[in-house]
C-alpha cells in the first residue's frame, strides 16, 4: 500500500501541477500533440478513404495501408525518426526537440481506423438508397454530400474516436527520446525508482483517456441521423461494419 500512498501524495500535492514541467503544463503538451497527430492523420487519410469508398473501389489498398499502419512497431519507428537529420528542427515550436518525430509516428499511427472506418463507412450505404438518389437526379457529388456522407458519419466519427484515445495513450511514449507529455513523469518516477510518481502519471493518462471517449462517444452519438427525432434517442437503422443492410427512412435522402 506504500506505493498508492505515495502515489496519493504526489498528486495530491499542488507543486506537482504547477510550473513548467508540472502535470498541468505536461497534459497540455500531450493533449496538444494528440490533437495535432489526429488532424494530420485526418487531412491525410480521409479525403482519400471517402472518395475510395466514395467510387466503391480500391478497398485493396485501403485496407492494406491500414494494415501497414499497424504493423509498424511505434517505438520503432518514432527511434528512426528522432535520430533523422530534419534541418531546422531542433525546436519544433510546442513540441519539443523531438516534437516532429513524435508527431510523424503517432500521425501514422493514427491512420489505420481512420481510413478503414471512412471507406467502409461509405461502401456500407446500401445500394438502393443510391440508386434512389441517381433517380432524383442527385449528380455524384450531391450524392455523397447528402446522402452517403451523413449515413456513415457515425462510422467515420468511430473511426476518429478509436485513432484518438489511441494515439493519447501512445503519445506517452515521447518521453523516451526526451519528447513533450505526460511519459515524462511515468518515465521518470520509475527511472527514479518513484513508483508512486511513475504510477501517479499513468493514473492520469488513463483518466484523461476516459474522458476523451466520453466527449467522443458523445459527438459520435451527436452525429448519427438514424437518433434524430426518435423517441429516446434509439436507432431505427444500423449502418456498422458488420451490417450490411441499412433500412433508411424516405427523408434521410431528401
Amino acid at each position: 500500500m506504500t506505493v498508492f500512498s505515495d502515489m496519493w501524495a504526489f498528486l495530491s500535492d499542488g507543486a506537482n501541477w504547477s510550473g513548467s514541467d508540472g502535470i498541468a503544463a505536461l497534459l497540455g503538451q500531450q493533449l496538444l500533440l494528440t490533437v495535432t497527430a489526429l488532424l494530420m492523420a485526418m487531412v491525410v487519410g480521409l479525403p482519400i478513404a471517402l472518395w475510395l469508398g466514395h467510387l466503391g473501389r480500391g478497398g485493396f489498398l485501403a485496407i492494406n495501408i491500414s494494415n501497414v499502419g499497424r504493423a509498424i512497431p511505434t517505438f520503432a519507428l518514432l527511434a528512426l525518426l528522432v535520430v533523422a537529420p530534419w534541418p531546422g528542427t531542433d525546436q519544433l515550436g510546442p513540441y519539443g526537440r523531438a516534437g516532429l518525430a513524435t508527431l510523424i509516428a503517432l500521425t501514422l499511427f493514427a491512420l489505420p481506423p481512420i481510413i478503414t472506418n471512412a471507406f467502409v463507412a461509405m461502401r456500407e450505404v446500401p445500394g438502393e438508397v443510391k440508386e434512389a438518389a441517381r433517380g432524383m437526379g442527385m449528380t455524384g457529388a450531391q450524392q455523397f454530400w447528402r446522402v452517403e456522407l451523413p449515413l456513415g458519419l457515425p462510422l467515420v466519427v468511430s473511426g476518429l474516436r478509436l485513432a484518438l484515445v489511441q494515439v493519447w495513450a501512445t503519445a506517452t511514449i515521447a518521453a523516451l527520446v526526451a519528447g513533450p507529455g505526460l511519459g515524462q513523469v511515468i518515465t521518470d518516477g520509475f527511472f527514479r525508482s518513484n513508483y508512486g510518481k511513475g504510477i501517479a502519471g499513468a493514473l492520469v493518462v488513463a483518466a484523461v483517456a476516459l474522458v476523451l471517449e466520453l466527449v467522443a462517444a458523445l459527438a459520435q452519438r451527436s452525429v448519427d441521423p438514424t437518433r434524430r427525432g426518435t423517441p429516446g434517442g434509439r436507432r431505427k437503422d444500423a449502418l456498422s461494419v458488420n451490417t450490411a443492410t441499412v433500412d433508411v427512412p424516405a427523408e434521410s435522402v431528401g
